[in-house]
């Protein structure tokens, strides 16, 4: 379950040199997927039958990005000329083009990921200087938002019901076909898996 997260923050890099939603929101996941991949390759091909997943937490917000979705000269610097909603929005994109691009690589697999709906957590909290963020937080969360409880469902339903579908997107519970059109285009999938593999080789082997 790759459910790590922040949202709205100023400007910032990650140690690493990344910008620190993207850094915090994909990198993390991506990281921690690719170190957990050899066990869960083995216990899909060992375990006939088995259903091996991975449930990455994206948001619709992903449609919110910046032109092109991503923006890979700003990946590795503090974005500061980008809204933090274009940010946030970049990184919520790309979980969900991961996962993508992971179902087509690992057949043997079940990835994929969900928008979990409007939860009221403290994850808005840091508004970031954004006037629309903190309105949205302010006078949408508290009317339409659900309670983390309700805001789970979409992360188990993925994680256990049956007939879900590697390298989808949901919506809750269980809806798909809500992505944008960046979210399935496939050049860029790839373009962000190739781009992720020569970091995390370069970070830590």
């Amino acid at each position: 379950m790759l459910n790590a997260g922040i949202m709205a923050c100023p400007p910032g890099q990650t140690s690493e040199g990344y910008e620190v939603q993207f850094g915090t929101n994909h990198m993390g996941h991506a990281l921690l997927t690719k170190s957990l991949l050899p066990l869960l390759t083995h216990t899909a091909s060992s375990s006939p039958g088995s259903d091996v997943r991975v449930v990455s937490v994206s948001s619709i917000a992903h449609k919110f990005g910046p032109s092109g979705g991503i923006q890979f000269d700003t990946l590795k610097s503090t974005a500061s000329g980008m809204s933090t909603t274009d940010r946030y929005g970049q990184s919520k994109l790309a979980n969900i083009l991961f996962i993508r691009e992971l179902a087509l690589r690992h057949t043997e697999l079940t990835p994929v990921s969900i928008h979990p709906g409007t939860v009221k957590t403290n994850l808005q909290n840091s508004n970031g200087g954004s006037w629309m963020l903190s309105a949205f937080q302010k006078f949408v969360v508290p009317l339409v938002g659900v309670s983390v409880e309700e805001g789970a469902k979409s992360q188990l339903w993925a994680a256990t019901a049956k007939g879900v579908k590697a390298g989808e997107y949901y919506v809750p519970v269980g809806v798909s076909g809500n992505g944008s059109q960046l979210s399935k285009d496939k050049v860029l999938a790839k373009k962000l898996w190739d781009w992720t593999e020569k970091e995390l080789e370069s970070q830590i082997w």
